[in-house]
């Protein structure tokens, strides 16, 4: 009986599990910008089982000191601990080619899933990213503490500049200058250029690597909001987030139905990404993990860190007037 190669012969499920989870960490703008650090602590945890991730930690000392007296003795202080809670994020998506689209485009379309799926993980990764950030900045704590809306100001004022950036940085008062990226829509990144104060970063081969403003690495991605002509941009210190790796049952797996003459290519993921210091409540999550319209749901959120630890910022503002 005549021999064929089939994708289990190209894609090795226990070798090309790990390749894949790592290469998509390496092509997403957002954790190279580091935005997001991967966090062995959370590789732990999110194998740990469970749909929430339990995270304790002590708040900072409060109080003032005393001054010293031969008469009375110091009164102590208690320190107050506190918890952090993180969503399981368990999600998979599968693909399948026939052997006629190989025979007929003269290309190997299995092959070709196999070298993007790392691509697609990574805008999968940044489009929760930005859902969590609707989320969160849907809060009626974070949206008083760390945004900015200067949409209804009058004339240029309200348009987003470096004189408005600066202002919202200022919301995080001394904390400010650990601001390192940045995340806008395309029209606003566009709306920058023209302020040339873009900054193209190239290799030694003229090779675009990626852009700044203002110091701050900037992504582009039309999942950022746009609400009547308002847009919200992001502003986000290192590590703001935090990603866990876990373990799947299965995290890839091949399949073939000989009879229809159909390759699949299935990929699990089980992941954490968590904005530090906003605890997942789970208050309307329906299934066994979040969707990412249950991450944008405000009511999913609550922040335990004080303002200046959270290390992101929300500016809405306009591009016209």
């Amino acid at each position: 009986m005549p021999t064929k190669t089939k994708i289990s012969d190209v894609i090795v499920p226990e070798v090309f599990a790990p390749y894949f989870i790592q290469e998509s960490m390496e092509k997403s703008a957002i954790y190279q910008s580091g935005i997001i650090s991967n966090d062995p602590k959370l590789d732990v945890l999110a194998t740990a089982g469970g749909r929430l991730i339990n995270m304790p930690f002590w708040d900072d000392l409060t109080g003032a000191d005393e001054v010293l007296s031969d008469t009375g003795a110091l009164t102590p202080k208690k320190i107050v601990a506190n918890q952090d809670v993180a969503a399981l994020f368990m999600r998979g998506s599968a693909w399948s080619a026939n052997d006629l689209a190989k025979a007929l485009s003269g290309d190997d379309p299995m092959g070709a899933i196999g070298s993007l799926v790392a691509n697609y993980w990574s805008r999968r990764y940044q489009k929760l990213l930005l859902s969590i950030l609707k989320g969160i900045f849907g809060t009626t704590e974070l949206s008083a503490t760390n945004s900015l809306d200067i949409s209804s100001l009058a004339g240029d004022r309200a348009m987003i500049s470096a004189s408005a950036i600066i202002d919202g940085t200022q919301k995080l008062g001394d904390a400010k200058d650990s601001v390192t990226a940045m995340i806008v829509h395309s029209a606003t990144e566009a709306h920058l250029a023209k302020q040339d104060l873009i900054e193209t970063i190239r290799d030694s081969e003229g090779k675009i690597l990626y852009k700044t403003y203002m110091d701050k690495r900037l992504i582009v991605d039309d999942g950022c909001p746009v609400v009547g002509g308002v847009y919200s941009s992001y502003f986000f210190g290192q590590g703001a987030f935090g990603l866990g790796n876990g373990n799947a049952p299965v995290p890839v797996e091949t399949d073939r139905d000989s009879l229809g003459g159909d390759d699949y290519l299935i990929t699990r993921h089980h992941f954490v990404l968590h904005p530090r210091g906003i605890k997942f409540t789970d208050a309307s999550v329906a299934e066994s993990s979040p969707t990412n319209d249950e991450a944008a749901d405000s009511t999913n959120w609550k922040p335990v860190y004080e303002p200046k630890a959270i290390r992101m910022l929300e500016l809405k503002h306009k591009l016209s007037v």
